[in-house]
Order: C-alpha cells, then sequence, then structure tokens
C-alpha cells in the first residue's frame, strides 16, 4: 500500500511534529529552506500570531523560510524563536551584512484545557531540526497534541494534526490543518460526523472565547505572488466550512495561510481557480484526517 500524501509531497516543503507526550502539547513546523512567497487569510476572531505583517501586502519581505504552528496559547508564540534558531544554524534566511535572518510566521491554539506545560524554543527547535520529505505523521501529534473539537455539541472529542495532498498537474499543492474547533467535524464526502455531533441550540453550552482555533496552511509549488497567493488561501477557507460545523464562529482563532515554493510569473487565473478548488477540498481532508487519522 503507498504511502498516504500529505503536504511534504510538494517540492520545497518540510516539515515535522515536536510533541510533549507528557505534557499533552507540542508543534508543528514547515520550513522553506529556499524560502516561499506566501498570505495569510483570518477568517477568526480570535487569533494569536507573530510576524503574520511579513505576509501583507506592500511588505519588503517577498519570502519566508518557516512556519510554526504551536500549542500553549500566547505562551507558544516563543516556539518560532527555536525555529528561527534552527534555522540560522542551517544558514537559512535573509543575508544582512550583519547576518543571516530567518523570516517565521507563527501562529498558536489554545490547548490550555488539556496540556499541563507550554511548547517553547526547544521544541521549535526540534521540529524544525526533525523537518523531512516523509510523509506528515497524522492525529495527536506537534500542535494538534493537546487539541479538541465539538465544544458546541456538548460532545468534544479530540482534535489533532492532518494533512493531504494532490497533482493539479504540472503542479503539487498540500495543506495541513491543526484542529481545535469548537464546531464538530464532518466528513463532507460522506456526510457522517467523525468527531463531535450536531449542536442542540437550544441546550448548547455557553463557549468559552478564545478557547478554539484551527489552523491552516497550504502549500504549492506553482508560482504565485502574493495576490494570487491571497486567493488561495481564501478560497482554502471554503474546505473549513466544508468540514467544521459551525465553522468561523465568534470564539476561534481560525488562520489560513497559503505559500508558493516556486519562483516565476504567477499561474494564469484558470489554472489558480484549479488551485484554489484542490486547496479547499485538501482542507476538508485534511481536517477529517486530524481528527480520524488514516489507517
Amino acid at each position: 500500500m503507498s504511502a498516504v500524501r500529505t503536504i511534504t509531497a510538494v517540492p520545497g516543503v518540510r516539515a515535522a511534529h515536536a510533541t510533549d507526550e507528557d505534557g499533552q502539547t507540542g508543534v508543528t513546523v514547515l520550513r522553506f529552506d529556499e524560502g516561499a512567497r506566501g498570505a495569510v487569510w483570518i477568517p477568526g476572531s480570535a487569533i494569536g500570531s507573530r510576524e503574520l505583517n511579513v505576509l501583507a501586502a506592500g511588505h519588503t519581505a517577498t519570502r519566508v523560510h518557516g512556519l510554526c504552528l504551536s500549542g500553549g496559547s500566547a505562551f507558544g508564540l516563543s516556539a518560532a524563536d527555536g525555529v528561527m534558531a534552527a534555522l540560522l544554524a542551517d544558514g537559512v534566511g535573509y543575508q544582512t551584512e550583519y547576518g543571516q535572518v530567518p523570516i517565521v510566521p507563527a501562529a498558536i491554539l489554545f490547548d490550555l484545557h488539556t496540556a499541563s506545560v507550554r511548547p517553547g524554543p526547544t521544541l521549535g527547535e526540534a521540529a524544525t531540526r526533525a523537518a523531512s520529505r516523509e510523509p506528515l505523521p497524522q492525529g495527536r501529534f506537534g500542535a494538534g497534541r493537546g487539541a479538541r473539537v465539538g465544544m458546541a455539541s456538548g460532545t468534544p472529542a479530540p482534535g489533532g494534526v492532518g494533512s493531504a495532498a494532490v497533482e493539479v498537474t504540472p503542479f503539487t499543492i498540500g495543506a495541513v490543518a491543526a484542529v481545535n474547533a469548537l464546531g464538530s467535524i464532518r466528513d463532507p464526502k460522506t456526510g457522517t460526523w467523525v468527531a463531535g455531533g450536531p449542536v442542540d441550540w437550544n441546550q448548547a453550552p455557553t463557549p468559552e472565547p478564545r478557547q478554539q482555533t484551527t489552523l491552516v496552511a497550504v502549500v504549492t509549488d506553482a508560482p504565485l505572488d502574493r495576490d494570487a497567493a491571497t486567493v488561495i488561501a481564501k478560497m482554502a477557507s471554503a474546505g473549513m466550512a466544508r468540514a467544521i460545523e459551525p465553522a468561523f464562529s465568534p470564539f476561534d482563532g481560525d488562520v489560513v495561510f497559503a505559500f508558493s515554493t516556486r519562483e516565476g510569473p504567477p499561474v494564469e487565473r484558470l489554472q489558480l481557480l484549479r488551485l484554489g478548488a484542490a486547496a479547499a477540498d485538501l482542507v476538508a481532508t485534511a481536517i477529517v484526517r486530524g481528527v480520524q487519522p488514516p489507517a
């Protein structure tokens, strides 16, 4: 049986988790040693982040060198320090006259309900050093170790990290999702609930604010400028709405990243449409796999 394809199938990206099994938390890292153009789309209302401004229109940093997804709520943002340290030691980053500077956006999810420790630079560095082209493990690893879903339904279930990739000829596109949603997870292909269940709005528990988040990253080797990457990020968010019910609640801190690992003129609009449609499908699949890993 062939291995399940994950985001590491995309040329130019390596990935890994660092998981504290006892502390029930962790970090998931993507590294782009040659740099990647990127953009971000923020459908959430309670995000925790670092360096998102480098992905904004007009910013002079045209490429990033890694992405850090972490548990630990705001404490977990320090994991990006470890990612930067590992990249710097490997000679990855913008070259300035005073040395190299790796650019590493980061986003966090709230797992303090489950985790007993807070991820920091040590886990960030470990995940960066472990990053490879091997398929990314799926389930309760890395940033998804202490995640949970289904709080709105009153039947919470464990969350996790999922990933998927496909060919959109002649390119490859992949997605990873760290799933810690207020909503429940439904497989859009079958219509079945895979974690949590439907919400009875007459009896739904009152959620705690800022304690839910799904973090998504889409990566392709199709050449994209920042505007095209923004289109991919926006279209990819449709996959969240397909798999999470309810999605984009006022209690969730959802963030969607999109990156391109290849230089060149941006793809034409029809190809961009195909990539965006694939991104939405991949995100839905990754979310389902995060809570129900493939065998």
